[in-house]
């Protein structure tokens, strides 16, 4: 799928595209909408070591997460729009 594997304390998403209707039935375009928040995961780095303290990834690949609106950088493979983000950048997992 993708050749990149994030260095420990980060996580390869792909950011779930998210229609948006109006109640009137309206779809917006994509440039009036929102940056998606919700993501899989695709490639997870290993555990970080702080102060001897270790933290494991907070999900694993597969799972489908909530993150934090402005974090994380932006990147692009293959015309395919990818994020790079920090443990800390996961919010929620959707079971």
């Amino acid at each position: 799928m993708t050749k990149i594997h994030p260095v420990p304390g980060y996580l390869l998403i792909e950011p779930q595209k998210q229609e948006k209707t109006t109640a009137s039935g309206i779809v917006l375009p994509e440039s009036h909408q929102d940056k998606p928040q919700q993501g899989k995961v695709l490639a997870v780095g290993d555990a970080i070591y702080n102060e001897g303290r270790e933290t494991l990834p907070p999900c694993k690949i597969g799972d489908i997460v909530i993150y934090r609106e402005w974090g994380g950088k932006e990147y692009k493979e293959n015309d395919v729009e990818l994020l790079l983000l920090k443990f800390d950048d996961i919010m929620a997992i959707i079971k």
